[in-house]
């Protein structure tokens, strides 16, 4: 197995550690800057690596196919790597399995319906994966082997890349979102968790939610932070509300900065929280988007 990591000028994608230890170690890096970034790869054993200019994933793809012979193909589920992974997998002519969780023998394990159920595919042969980020995690390794590889010259039809946007925090992937505003059931009502979801929005972060605030239906399952949902690393996470089950915080990942809003200054949440406003959360959140002029 051999991972496969986009760089784009010395930044590695989200997940890119987890890819390459899931991988044994061993992976292809491509794009820009790539000596730089396997530098920030604490679990790269082997790596071949290809200043191959700037990101097209056509082109790209039928470069890769041309050298990768290895059986099992792993590129983070980040958005470079759902772009580049079917294309590489139809130019292989391999099945891909995408959104994998844990990689098997014979395929993969994916997650489906919001994380709610786990399916084992099965490929009977060769193929392409993307991994979730989050969800593994990684080993160190002590030295790593690197060599300097040039891809193969190739034509492709592509796409033309004018600009490269920050996305919306709204609609961020809650993996990959910086800042979370998590939403719990000191929130009392749905009417509550949309406002904060304006208020989030308004300060450049996304709206998160534990299972008590899903399974109530005042927000959809894509937002619930936690070992049955989407597990996260944040630099900065504000809870309103939330009392901090296990569940909750165990896929709360290390976020740089904690905030807990609760009247309870003894719940896990609080305890844990690097500032505790010992307070109702709704009446916290009315007078942060009075101040923020959210209505």
């Amino acid at each position: 197995m051999i991972a496969v990591i986009v760089v784009r000028d010395g930044m590695l994608p989200l997940g890119a550690d987890e890819t390459v230890a899931e991988a044994g170690g061993a992976a292809v890096l491509v794009g820009t800057g790539v000596k730089e970034a396997a530098g920030e790869l604490p679990s790269l054993s082997t790596g071949r690596l290809a200043e191959n200019g700037t990101f097209a994933p056509g082109r790209w793809a039928r470069q890769l196919a041309a050298v990768l012979d290895e059986e099992q193909i792993l590129l983070p589920s980040s958005p470079d790597g759902r772009d580049l992974a079917p294309r590489l997998a139809a130019e292989l002519g391999r099945p891909l399995l995408a959104g994998a969780i844990r990689m098997t023998e014979q395929g993969a394990e994916v997650a489906r319906w919001g994380g709610r159920v786990c399916v084992d595919l099965i490929a009977g042969g060769p193929f392409v994966a993307t991994l979730q980020p989050g969800v593994r995690g990684s080993a160190p390794v002590h030295q790593a082997m690197l060599t300097e590889i040039e891809l193969p010259d190739a034509e492709a039809p592509d796409v033309t890349v004018i600009e490269v946007l920050d996305p919306e925090p709204g609609t961020v992937d809650l993996a990959e979102a910086p800042r979370i505003f998590g939403a719990g059931a000191g929130l009392g009502r749905a009417e509550a968790v949309d406002l904060l979801g304006k208020v989030a929005n308004a300060m450049g972060a996304s709206l998160g939610a534990t299972r008590v605030v899903t399974d109530a239906g005042w927000t959809g399952y894509q937002r619930q932070i936690g070992t049955t949902g989407v597990v996260v690393r944040p630099e900065l996470y504000v809870a309103f509300g939330v009392s901090g089950a296990a569940q909750h915080l165990g896929g709360l990942g290390d976020p740089a900065h904690v905030v807990s809003v609760n009247t309870d200054p003894s719940c896990p949440m609080t305890a844990m929280a690097d500032l505790g406003i010992v307070a109702d959360a709704q009446a916290v959140l009315a007078e942060l988007a009075r101040t923020l002029e959210v209505r």
